[in-house]
């Protein structure tokens, strides 16, 4: 199915509609300082980045592990989510999250959420990923269930990519995500769904001609940070924020992320902390220290007001 045009244009034009107003919720914190290898943080383990596929990073807000999928050795097969625990400035030594998450497949786009649930990416084949949850009890995951697949629904026969959930003040639960259903792949779209109902795709900056993937909310949902291919980048996909002032209203224009964040390299996935200070990304630069095909990065801002 093609990208109908006039979902471009209203995605465009309800940028200008909603103005400066989407400013606000930025100004609550400073600029993003220059991103570290995770693994040079204090406390962190040697075995935090490997020589292996590091990535897709997101912060637990409960107990601040650090949750990512790598292929290093010693998983099920292929990518696996590893959990790493919260050790002084840094993380330890990942785990591998074990069989109820892993399979011989590849698991990827790891995400707690409130609730003790837990959100992830499966492949299911070369062309087909779909998102899951499960419950994370005291005892351990719980079995994994797949969110509604078929037209219109969350999953789609094409590829669904990085869960992102947040509940509005309201109580609704809102589940951000990327696919590749109109553009029939590889290049993506942000969507997302309420209440885990149909699939809308996401209007105003967040979109563009181009691909637009691996989308992340604010625990809020007022910002948003993703990785795209569009104009303006530094070399293969950057990352990008943007704003707004209520979680019905478009996103605002999107902003190239400064100071060292993107690269020459691909720079993907990126997560926020709960509470808004710190960036989780995934990197393929090369030059010390970074050590593999790609390695996590961490970069943090001062809040200067209140939420």
């Amino acid at each position: 199915m093609v990208m109908n045009g006039m979902k471009r244009w209203i995605a465009t034009a309800s940028v200008l509609a909603i103005g400066l107003s989407v400013n606000a919720s930025a100004q609550q914190y400073g600029d993003w300082g220059p991103p570290t290898w995770a693994e040079a943080l204090n406390g962190s383990s040697s075995q935090l980045n490997t020589p292996f596929n590091d990535g897709c990073p997101i912060l637990n807000p409960y107990d601040g592990s650090l949750y990512i999928a790598s292929n290093r050795p010693g998983g099920q097969g292929g990518l696996d989510i590893w959990i790493a625990p919260k050790s002084g400035d840094g993380w330890g030594t990942p785990v591998n999250a074990g069989p109820k998450i892993n399979t011989a497949a590849d698991e990827f786009c790891p995400t707690p959420a409130r609730g003790n649930r837990f959100f992830f990416v499966r492949r299911s084949s070369a062309t087909d990923t779909d998102i899951f949850v499960v419950k994370h009890l005291p005892s351990g995951f719980q079995d994994a269930q797949r969110l509604p697949k078929g037209e219109g629904q969350i999953n789609s026969d094409r590829e669904e990519w990085s869960p992102s959930w947040f509940q509005a003040a309201d109580g609704r639960e809102f589940l951000y995500f990327s696919s590749t259903r109109e553009t029939g792949g590889p290049a993506q779209d942000v969507y997302y769904s309420v209440d885990f109902g149909p699939a809308n795709l996401a209007q105003g900056g967040v979109n563009s001609s181009a691909s637009d993937a691996r989308p992340n909310v604010s625990r809020n949902g007022l910002e948003i940070v993703w990785d795209s291919n569009r104009t303006g980048t530094l070399g293969g996909p950057d990352i990008f924020t943007a704003h707004r002032s209520s979680v019905d209203e478009p996103w605002g224009s999107a902003i190239h992320l400064e100071n060292g964040i993107n690269s020459a390299a691909n720079e993907t996935r990126a997560s926020l902390s709960w509470d808004g200070t710190t960036l989780m990304f995934g990197s393929t630069r090369t030059g010390a220290p970074a050590e593999g095909s790609a390695d996590v990065y961490v970069s943090r801002r001062t809040k200067v007001t209140g939420q």
